[in-house]
C-alpha cells in the first residue's frame, strides 16, 4: 500500500520562469510521477496543506490539480482527496520504477581510502545459522523489561528524553560497577564505567584510543573476526598467536615481544572464541606480568561469563591488574538478547576519559531510556533472576546435545563438553572432509562455520562450531539428525 504524501510535506522544486504559477506547480508534480518518487494511487497533499508547504495561494494549487486532472495525471475521490492515477499511458508504458529512476552513482568522485579486506560480516545466509553463539531470545525477560521502561519513561521523562552523558545513564553504570565488583571481582565505582552500544563499539572505542597507523596488536588465532576488523580499520597490523587447551599461548606472545614493538593483545580468556578454552591459571599470570614488562595493553573480552556450568567461573584478569594495563570489555547481550545493543567497559580511568571523549563523537549519547529501563531490572533483582533461569536452560540443552552427538554421530567427532558458554567446538573424525560436510547441509538447508572461518589465515582445519543455545531440545535433534544425514558427504566416496 502506498504511503499517503500528505501525512508529510511535499517539497516540490519550482523552476523560475515566464510560465504562471500553477503550471509550474502542475509541471512539477508531473516530474515528480514521471521520475517514481510520487506513484500510482499515492495521495497528494490537501490543496490548503501544499499551499502552505509551498507558500502560495489555495487558489494557486487548487488550479494547478485542476489541470492536472484535466490532462489525466490525477483523480479526485469526494471526501478522501486527490491522488495520482493509476491509469497513466506514459508510466504504463515502461515497467513502474522500484525506486528512483535515477540509480545512484556507480563511481565515486573522490579519492576513497581503501575497506580492510577481510569480511567480518558473516555468510549473509538466511538460512538456520548452527553456528550462533547466541541466547534464546523466546527467553528473554520481555514483559519485565517493557513493565521497566514504561514505568522510567513515565516518572521521569524529562531526563531521559533530553540529552545526558556520554558515558551513560548513572543508573546503569551504578548497578553495572555493583555487579563487577560482586561477581567479577573489579574494584571499580560508577565512574569506572562506559555503557556502549554492545560491545563492538567497546572495541571501536578501545582502538579509536589505543591505535595508530602502524601499530601492532596481537590476536587469538583462531579468533574473533569482528574485532580483527575493528583493529585493522584503524591502521594496526595484525600478530596471530596461536591458541590451544589451555588459551593463548603466551610463550609464543613473548618471543613476538622480542621481535616487535607490541601496541595491545587482544584476548578472550574465560570462554576462549570460538573454542571455549579457558586461559590456564599460569598463562594469565604471565600475560599479565609480560603486559606489564613492555608496556601493552591488555584488551579482555568477556562476552559470556554470566553462563558457566561446571565449578566456579574464572575471575577476569581485569579483577588483579594494579598495573594499570586492562581494557575490560562486556556485554548485556548474552545475559537478554542481542537486540538489546548494551555493552560496557571499565579502563584505567585516563584511558576511560579519552574512550567517552571519542564516544561523544560518534554518538552523543546512548538510549538512556532502555539503560535506566535496564538499570531498574537489575536493582530488582530481575534480571540476576532470570540470568540463572537462563543458565539452567542452557546447561540442560547443552547436556542434551553432547548426548545427541555421542549417541548418533559416535566417533566422527570427539569434543569435551564446554564448562561454559553458549557453544560447543568439535573435531571432526580422521578421513572426514569437514568443508564437503558443511557444503551438504548448506544444500540441506542449514549453515555451520567451520575452523575457517574463525581462522586468520582462512586455512582449513578439522573443526567446526556448534550453538546449543537458541534451539530447545526438539530443535537440537533435528539439527543432530541432520548432521548425521549428511556425513555421507563428508566421508571418502561419500
Amino acid at each position: 500500500m502506498n504511503r499517503p504524501v500528505d501525512r508529510w510535506d511535499l517539497p516540490l522544486g519550482l523552476d523560475a520562469g515566464s510560465e504562471p504559477l500553477f503550471r509550474r506547480i502542475s509541471r512539477s508534480i508531473v516530474e515528480e510521477i514521471r521520475r517514481g518518487r510520487l506513484r500510482p494511487g499515492a495521495r497528494l497533499p490537501g490543496s490548503r496543506t501544499l499551499a502552505n508547504t509551498l507558500r502560495v495561494h489555495r487558489n494557486t494549487v487548487l488550479a494547478a490539480y485542476e489541470e492536472l486532472a484535466g490532462e489525466g495525471w490525477t483523480e479526485s475521490t469526494p471526501a478522501r482527496g486527490t491522488f495520482v492515477s493509476g491509469a497513466l499511458p506514459e508510466v504504463r508504458r515502461r515497467a513502474a520504477p522500484a525506486g528512483p529512476s535515477r540509480p545512484a552513482p556507480e563511481a565515486v568522485g573522490f579519492d576513497l581510502r581503501s575497506a580492510a579486506a577481510r569480511d567480518a560480516c558473516g555468510s549473509g545466509s538466511v538460512a538456520p545459522l548452527l553456528s550462533l553463539g547466541v541466547p534464546d531470545v523466546r527467553l528473554a525477560p520481555v514483559m519485565p523489561l517493557a513493565r521497566a521502561f514504561r514505568r522510567v519513561l513515565r516518572d521521569r521523562p524529562e531526563d531521559l528524553l533530553s540529552y545526558g552523558h556520554p558515558q551513560g545513564h548513572p543508573r546503569l553504570r551504578a548497578a553495572l560497577a555493583g555487579m563487577l565488583r560482586t561477581a567479577r571481582g573489579l574494584a571499580v565505582e560508577t565512574d569506572d564505567v562506559l555503557v556502549t552500544s554492545g560491545s563492538q563499539m567497546a572495541l571501536e572505542l578501545a582502538a579509536r584510543t589505543l591505535l595508530k597507523a602502524g601499530d601492532v596488536v596481537a590476536i587469538e588465532h583462531i579468533g574473533y573476526r569482528h574485532a580483527w576488523q575493528v583493529f585493522e580499520q584503524h591502521g594496526a597490523t595484525l600478530a596471530p598467536i596461536p591458541v590451544d587447551a589451555a588459551g593463548l599461548d603466551t610463550g609464543a606472545l613473548e618471543a613476538l615481544t622480542e621481535r616487535t614493538a607490541l601496541r595491545a593483545v587482544y584476548v578472550t580468556p574465560h570462554h576462549q572464541y570460538p573454542t571455549t578454552a579457558t586461559l590456564s591459571a599460569a598463562r594469565r599470570i604471565a600475560l599479565l606480568e609480560l603486559a606489564r614488562r613492555k608496556r601493552f595493553a591488555v584488551i579482555e573480552d568477556d562476552y559470556d561469563h554470566e553462563f558457566h556450568y561446571e565449578g566456579r567461573p574464572v575471575l577476569p584478569m581485569a579483577s588483579t591488574d594494579r598495573a594499570g594495563i586492562v581494557l575490560y570489555i562486556g556485554s548485556l547481550a548474552k545475559v537478554l538478547a542481542p537486540g538489546v545493543r548494551l555493552g560496557y567497559v571499565t579502563a584505567p580511568r585516563p584511558v576511560l576519559r579519552q574512550m567517552v571523549a571519542h564516544r561523544a563523537c560518534i554518538e552523543r549519547q546512548g538510549e538512556h531510556t532502555i539503560e535506566c529501563a535496564v538499570a531498574e531490572l537489575f536493582e530488582q533483582g530481575e534480571l540476576q533472576r532470570h540470568a540463572r533461569r537462563a543458565r539452567r536452560v542452557y546447561h540442560a540443552r547443552r547436556d542434551f546435545l553432547v548426548r545427541a552427538l555421542r549417541r548418533e554421530l559416535g566417533s566422527a567427532l570427539s569434543f569435551e563438553p564446554p564448562c561454559g558458554g553458549l557453544t560447543l567446538w568439535a573435531t571432526v573424525g580422521d578421513g572426514l572432509d569437514v568443508e564437503a560436510w558443511a557444503s551438504r547441509l548448506r544444500e540441506q538447508g542449514a549453515t555451520l562455520f567451520t575452523a575457517r572461518h574463525y581462522a586468520y589465515d582462512g586455512r582449513v582445519r578439522p573443526h567446526f562450531r556448534l550453538g546449543f543455545a537458541p534451539f530447545d531440545e526438539r530443535e537440537l535433534g533435528t539439527w543432530v539428525r541432520l548432521l548425521k544425514r549428511t556425513l555421507r558427504g563428508a566421508s571418502p566416496g561419500g
